[in-house]
């Protein structure tokens, strides 16, 4: 897969581990689920080690001794230039010796796009369960498959537990590109500075302009050049396509057809999303496939839920900085306010700024 591609796809499910550890104050309703998740957290926590004891230590690998100097870089450019909490998170180091932390789980019905909620303490409703062991998730999966639903299993290199553990950099974070390391940590301390129950959009979309901007900045502040991996654009046009498609597809589940006329209409719509796909691949991206392991793989509802919820509002978070001149600490106080209002007064507040824009 090309690495741009890795790296947005990562997002998708990455970012919607952030309230995860949540999980862990709810009681034991369903004691199997709970125990592996407080001890695959537990573990994560034992495993932590301060991050310049490891840089310290003579037998570290130079290559990692390296990529853990830049986290170190990036992590003081947060708290002093962006403004972000200053505290441990993201200065301690674990090796979880797997490649992802979580695998986390979304479904849906077979002809639907909602998902399957699970509502928390703190973190609100999230469309996913999270599981620290894949087999676990495999075989949650399989047993909401025979329900009838239709499931999607993402793996996650990263998650924030909002300040309540010292967050640490894993060794899943390391395969990453330095802008990519650079921007996950931006992101991860965004949802530690402000985080809003329940509203998965607001959420993800603050903390992706904080890591955009952020990075924009650190590399102006290095004197390096701008991104040189699939930039915005490939990413929103690929958005947009996946988003036109799960339209159609909600129009195809309201229509009141029989079960088998939908079944149908259903393949014929991924169909025509992957031609739709190559298309643009020719057309606009010289033929560079940065999306082919995606769509290439079995599509269904539940993988077509991340898309729409983790960039919706950064045009209006864009249009907020510029409207603070800039002022890290003002853009959040600003950020909050908006977090405070109604539901449908923040909505009307977040289409205003994103008109700005667009």
């Amino acid at each position: 897969m090309h690495e741009s591609c890795t790296s947005f796809l990562v997002d998708l499910t990455r970012r919607a581990a952030v309230p995860l550890f949540c999980l862990l104050l709810t009681g034991c309703s369903t004691v199997d689920y709970y125990g592996q998740l407080a001890r695959g957290q537990l573990q994560l926590l034992q495993a932590r080690q301060p991050v310049q004891a490891v840089i310290d230590d003579p037998s570290t690998a130079p290559q990692l001794r390296q990529r853990l100097a830049l986290s170190q870089q990036a992590r003081r450019f947060a708290s002093e230039q962006l403004g972000l909490p200053d505290n441990r998170s993201y200065r301690v180091y674990a090796d979880l010796q797997r490649p992802f932390v979580v695998w986390n789980l979304f479904a849906t019905p077979e002809f639907s796009l909602k998902p399957q909620l699970h509502c928390f303490p703190i973190a609100g409703c999230v469309a996913y369960r999270g599981f620290y062991e894949q087999g676990r998730a495999r075989g949650a999966a399989a047993l909401l498959n025979a329900q009838g639903l239709d499931t999607y299993l993402g793996g996650v290199e990263a998650y924030s537990t909002l300040g309540w553990f010292d967050d640490p950099i894993l060794n899943t974070m390391l395969r990453w590109s330095d802008e990519r390391l650079v921007a996950v940590i931006f992101h991860e301390l965004a949802h530690q500075q402000y985080y809003l129950a329940g509203d998965t959009a607001f959420n993800e979309s603050y903390a992706t302009f904080v890591e955009q901007q952020g990075l924009r900045e650190w590399q102006t502040a290095r004197g390096l050049p701008a991104s040189t991996e699939a930039g915005p654009r490939p990413r929103e046009q690929f958005s947009e396509l996946v988003l036109a498609s799960r339209a159609r597809l909600e129009a195809l589940y309201a229509s009141g057809l029989s079960d088998e006329a939908m079944r149908a209409g259903k393949q014929a719509e991924f169909d025509r999303l992957r031609r739709d796909y190559q298309q643009l691949k020719v057309r606009h991206w010289q033929g560079v496939g940065y999306y082919d392991g995606w769509i290439n793989g079995p599509l269904n509802n539940a993988k077509m839920l991340p898309f729409g919820l983790y960039d919706r509002w950064v045009a209006a978070f864009a249009t907020l900085f510029d409207e603070v001149g800039g002022d890290w600490p003002t853009f959040y106080l600003r950020v909050a306010e908006l977090g405070a209002l109604p539901e449908a007064k923040r909505l009307i507040q977040l289409q205003a700024l994103d008109a700005v824009r667009n």
